[in-house]
């Protein structure tokens, strides 16, 4: 933008900004003063601003829209990444159960590390559809596990579709952790695959109180299926990788929004909302 030219107001340089993004995906903040003409302070809270709307994703030094997921990692590809969110989050999320519970587990890395969080209470039935949580639960004589069963996806070790839907809708659960590939504020949980879908809407459906368990890293991509708002869950969690922008555009939503700070996993910070 040229001296001459009349400075732009706060909603029209956003909506530039953003068509920007969709020239190009990713952006620099430096890339953006250039572009609007603005300073590096300008740039960043139109970025804020942007962020809690849902409109698009900060990044180190810059910003860029939300990213599309195509397909999701495999088991073994998502069981040696992040352990330490994975652990922090599952840690905080045990302060949600109680002794005597049925609480449905998804599948899914984030919601296996909370096995190692069980043996604390007395009387759990835990009711999932990964073989790996049923895999560590065995000779777990003081728990209760029940495999929904259904059709295999290999990939992920777990049981999908309709039958194990089915299973799931004639159950009646307290509590269920539901796990996601992909969750950003405006289409809320979504995911590649099509038969997950009715499993995660039908363990939603049973539960008393549906959580999200769902890494920062997450926040900001999207497959082609939705599964449900944000608004849809009673809680989410999530580590301190979620920026303050994003973490705001949620409570926004009147939803409990629980941060853990991944460096003190044991005393979490929590923002609730």
């Amino acid at each position: 933008m040229s001296e001459s030219e009349t400075p732009l107001i706060p909603d029209q340089r956003r909506e530039a900004l953003m068509r920007l993004l969709h020239q190009q995906p990713v952006l620099s903040v430096l890339q953006l003063t250039d572009l609007l003409g603005v300073s590096h302070m300008t740039v960043r809270r139109d970025i804020a601003a942007l962020e809690r709307e849902g409109r698009a994703v900060s990044v180190p030094g810059g910003v860029r829209l939300a990213s599309g997921l195509r397909s999701e990692p495999t088991f073994q590809e998502k069981a040696t990444t992040e352990p330490s969110q994975k652990r922090a989050i599952a840690a905080h999320a045990r302060s949600l159960l109680r002794n005597d519970m049925t609480v449905y587990l998804d599948a899914g890395t984030t919601t296996g590390s909370l096995v190692a969080e069980l043996q604390a209470f007395t009387g759990l039935s835990i009711i999932t559809n990964d073989f790996s949580i049923v895999d560590h639960l065995y000779g777990a004589s003081n728990i209760e596990v029940i495999h929904i069963g259904g059709r295999l996806e290999h990939s992920n070790r777990s049981s999908v579709g309709r039958l194990a839907a089915e299973t799931l809708r004639k159950l009646n659960m307290d509590l269920a952790f539901i796990s996601t590939s992909s969750w950003d504020l405006q289409r809320g949980v979504t995911t590649p695959t099509e038969a997950k879908v009715d499993v995660k809407l039908a363990a939603m459906g049973a539960a008393s109180t549906a959580v999200l368990l769902a890494s920062s890293s997450k926040f900001g991509t999207f497959g082609m299926y939705d599964v449900a708002p944000l608004n849809r869950f009673d809680r989410i969690i999530t580590d301190s990788g979620l920026t303050d922008a994003a973490a705001q555009g949620i409570r926004d939503l009147g939803l409990a929004l629980d941060v853990v700070d991944i460096e003190t996993a044991e005393s979490p910070a929590v923002l609730a909302g």
